[in-house]
């Protein structure tokens, strides 16, 4: 096998080893929130605080890390997450407040907040433009397998041991992923004919902050779409089969498990997808927004019925029908930072990604809110479906195909049509 190819497989295999690892750490919480609750004596409305917490600090350093990803490399900068990361669920072990509880959550946003964009820079880098759709999505369907095993094991330590420790054995795999990544990871390909393909595209001059918000703007408005229906799912899904349809603990973790796997088919697909259509049209914008358009529109039909259905088994096949769709936008809009600008794609997908955070500190609370003040535990799924009709409208107005008009000239792979064009 070619050097090239291997460095791209064994590069490959760490981000999805990443993905996985992230959303570990990410949903561990709300599998084990039915026992903290009713340790730490919290409401529903407290719980979804303390479920928000990581967004804002995970909003908060979405640029901040694109930039850090941008100017000092995918390597380093995700030493210092990893770090971040084992403190922060070591931690969470720890808790016998609500206040420590938001503490060490806001503390695991600031080390995952630049992960995403990080991951980015390390795709441009190694990946080309047609193969970035597909790099993304299956990547990120790594990050749902990580949400659709987590529930039942860490149920399985909760119920060997004691939700506290679930933590401090998640904290133990995160520190092997962080040694491996140390040791194995470069930040650029080894041989030289891999420079045919992507270029360093490392940013020499001042970032141009004003056209570059101008032209995320309606992606990051997108992605504020998507992420109001995805915090909830990654956030209450376990604690909506528990107590909203009054399922024991295993039961309400298989539950969520088989939507989040959902997921994962829907990254993968929705990735390989774009990059057909690109291949075949040469159309970048049929490619990333016919995609998510096609993923909202899809999601939330799947949503509807949750005003009608009530055996468990109907509700979970809607949830899980929603997700799979709402999945698919993953690999197109994760791709459009970079076919947007390869020279600062990490600090463009920090701004997207932080899109997604300023929902996750909404959309959990109001949930919580409307659980406690109605009773209703599809009601706040209403919302989603407003959200996403509005993001359906909102994607149309990406235009990937138009790049930054500050970037460097593309390099003579990255400027011609793909081929089948």
């Amino acid at each position: 096998m070619p050097t090239d190819r291997r460095q791209r497989r064994h590069t490959l295999l760490l981000l999805c080893a990443l993905s996985f690892i992230l959303y570990v750490d990410r949903v561990n919480l709300a599998t084990a929130a039915g026992a903290i609750k009713a340790e730490l004596g919290l409401s529903n409305t407290g719980l979804g605080v303390a479920f928000s917490a990581f967004a804002y600090s995970y909003a908060i350093c979405q640029v901040a890390g694109g930039w850090i990803a941008d100017r000092f490399g995918a390597r380093k900068t995700l030493i210092g997450c990893g770090l971040i990361w084992v403190i922060s669920t070591f931690a969470t072990g720890l808790v016998h407040t609500l206040g420590l509880l938001f503490a060490v959550r806001l503390l695991l946003g600031i080390g995952e907040g630049a992960t995403l964009p990080a991951q980015a820079r390390a795709v441009t880098r190694w990946f080309s433009r047609e193969q970035r759709g597909i790099v993304q999505g299956f990547t990120h369907s790594f990050s749902r397998l990580g949400n659709a095993i987590t529930p039942p094991i860490v149920a399985a330590l909760m119920a060997w041991l004691s939700w506290r420790a679930a933590f401090y054995v998640l904290g133990a795999v995160t520190t092997v992923w962080l040694v491996w990544w140390c040791l194995s990871f470069r930040e650029h390909p080894q041989d030289a004919s891999t420079t045919t393909l992507v270029d360093d595209a490392s940013p020499s001059g001042p970032t141009p902050w004003g056209p570059l918000v101008k032209r995320m703007a309606p992606t990051i408005f997108v992605y504020f779409c998507y992420g109001w229906t995805a915090w909830l799912f990654f956030t209450w899904l376990p604690t909506f089969f528990l107590h909203g349809k009054g399922l024991d603990l295993k039961s309400s973790a298989l539950f969520a498990s088989g939507v989040f796997f959902a997921g994962v088919v829907g990254d993968t697909l929705g990735g390989w997808l774009s990059d057909q259509i690109y291949r075949r049209t040469g159309r970048l914008a049929l490619a990333r927004q016919g995609v998510i358009v096609l993923s909202f529109i899809g999601a939330l039909l799947f949503l509807v019925p949750l005003a009608f259905v009530h055996s468990t088994f109907s509700v979970a096949l809607c949830l899980s029908g929603s997700f799979l769709f709402l999945e698919l936008t993953i690999g197109p809009i994760w791709a459009v930072p970079s076919d947007i600008t390869r020279t600062h794609a990490g600090i463009a997908s920090g701004m997207m990604n932080a899109g997604s955070a300023v929902a996750g500190i909404l959309s959990p609370i109001l949930f919580g809110f409307l659980v406690d003040r109605t009773g209703s535990w599809t009601l706040p799924f209403a919302g989603s479906v407003a959200m996403l009709l509005i993001g359906i409208v909102a994607a149309l107005r990406i235009h990937p195909e138009r790049p930054l008009v500050t970037d460097a000239v593309a390099t003579p792979l990255e400027g011609l049509a793909p081929r089948g064009r």
